[in-house]
């Protein structure tokens, strides 16, 4: 199953989605969260995405979501940091944090692949709302 990390710079965010998505789906999903700093702060830990990535990752892909800036910047060097065995294997959602998280989560849920569950978190974008 593709698995899902969250990063926000609030762990109360990362959180609140994790528990919304992990309903949603029955908690079929490994979802992993890295929110704020080691020492409670706002902001964002390369190392601690990276950990999150390992822990959910079931050989099938991880797609992440991230909220705004530099989370984006953390989760490249994540990406780095994971070395050319995660190569291909891992990728950061063009989406909204919430929506995209849902959207994959349910996703990944039914079983769908890698590139499926990517696509759907990124065409959360385009939903009105209204």
């Amino acid at each position: 199953m593709v698995g899902i990390v969250l990063v926000s710079h609030s762990r109360k965010i990362v959180e609140g989605i994790y528990e919304l998505a992990s309903q949603m789906t029955g908690g079929k999903v490994s979802i992993g969260i890295a929110g704020g700093t080691q020492d409670g702060r706002l902001g964002t830990d390369a190392t601690k995405i990276m950990e999150e990535i390992k822990k959910v990752d079931e050989g099938e892909g991880v797609v992440v979501l991230v909220d705004i800036g530099s989370a984006v910047m953390s989760a490249q060097m994540a990406l780095e940091l994971l070395g050319k065995e995660y190569e291909g294997k891992v990728k950061i959602a063009d989406a909204p944090l919430v929506e995209g998280a849902i959207a994959a989560s349910v996703e990944a849920s039914i079983g769908s692949d890698f590139n499926k569950v990517l696509s759907v978190a990124e065409e959360s974008k385009k939903l009105n709302k209204l």
